[in-house]
């Protein structure tokens, strides 16, 4: 549904996308994630046709956008993280001028209808939209991106401004819509990306540094010398007993679990597995043990250890068969109290 090929944009002599390539399939949640400055929000900005591209291709649903920039831009409903709206209008008036607009077919009355509903915004219809909190203003841009029922959804920051409740509302929408349309998926919380799409690729400075789920980015930053076990039996003498074997860097007992178990903390040399030895351990001394995990990455985790300058090398887990292809780089270069949102914010003008 979505391509991009060997993808590049210099400004001057700084290149802001390097050469990257990756694909979204019909019906994909994509988490597209990236420090400040990393070239994510180029990316974003060539794929819905707002600037141009140095070299390469970005393809929707087969139509490049530099060639075919009205047929491209026609497949996408695009939420920048600032939306576009116009304050002055109601927000009936604003969705019927977008559906003029975008020359949208569909029933107009349903259509606008079935979007307000799924965006929770009908309570509001007939209201200023300068007159709305930051979070309703938030549900409008989102709904002028469903007008018109586009294929691929493009989201920057689609929950910013939101309270909790709406934020785990709009999660669910985004969810739904993953099962029609293909979703690109911009955002800084991380927990959110991780909980909402099914694929994540991060980029950095300019170019691709992963590309895969956050299970298999899990699994390719090993954390196996970190383990985390639950033991029955006393607090200090395990804790000297587990010093003794062999590869052994630090042990920390945390608090009390249950009476007399306790979980601790154990890391060993890197490479190094002190499982088999651990149980042999545990049962010469008839201590039990109720419990052994490895520490599990968060994708905050994995997207820090990949954009600090960790020198972490990922290894996709994909089959060969759906790797993006490779080349060479180029050589050329509502404002009442009510409506308010629990930020406080007051819907001042964007």
């Amino acid at each position: 549904m979505i391509e991009v090929k060997n993808l590049s944009k210099h400004y001057g002599e700084k290149r802001a996308v390097d050469n990257i390539s990756f694909s979204v399939k019909e019906g994909e949640i994509l988490g597209f994630l990236g420090p400040n400055g990393a070239g994510k929000s180029t990316t974003m900005n060539i794929l819905t046709g707002y600037i141009s591209s140095t070299s390469g291709n970005a393809l929707i649903n087969g139509v490049d956008i530099l060639e075919n920039p009205a047929k491209a831009k026609a497949q996408i409903g695009y939420l920048p993280e600032i939306p576009p709206l116009y304050l002055d209008m109601t927000v009936k008036e604003y969705l019927n001028f977008i559906y003029d607009l975008k020359k949208c077919k569909l029933n107009r009355e349903n259509h606008l209808k079935e979007i307000c509903g799924l965006v929770k915004i009908t309570d509001v219809y007939n209201r200023i939209i300068k007159n709305l909190s930051k979070g309703y203003k938030q549900r409008v841009g989102l709904a002028q991106a469903l007008v018109g029922n586009p294929p691929v959804l493009i989201l920057d920051e689609p929950t910013v401004g939101l309270d909790p409740k709406q934020i785990i509302e709009i999660r669910s929408l985004i969810k739904k819509l993953g099962e029609k349309h293909t979703v690109i998926l911009s955002s800084h919380i991380l927990s959110e990306v991780q909980a909402v799409c099914d694929r994540i690729v991060i980029i950095n400075r300019g170019k691709i540094a992963a590309d895969d789920t956050a299970e298999n980015l899990s699994k390719s930053i090993t954390n196996d010398h970190k383990l985390i076990a639950r033991i029955d039996g006393p607090r200090d003498e395990v804790v000297k007993l587990i010093r003794t074997i062999n590869g052994v860097v630090k042990v920390v007992a945390d608090m009390e679990r249950e009476n007399g178990v306790y979980d601790y903390e154990i890391e060993a040399v890197e490479g190094t597995d002190i499982r088999r030895e651990l149980f042999k351990r545990l049962a010469s001394r008839n201590w039990p043990l109720l419990g052994l995990k490895s520490t599990e990455l968060t994708l905050e985790d994995i997207f820090l250890k990949i954009t600090m300058g960790e020198g972490i090398e990922i290894k996709s887990q994909k089959p060969k068969e759906e790797a993006a292809p490779t080349e060479e780089p180029a050589k050329d270069e509502p404002n009442s109290d009510e409506n308010k949102d629990t930020n406080g914010n007051d819907g001042g003008a964007n």
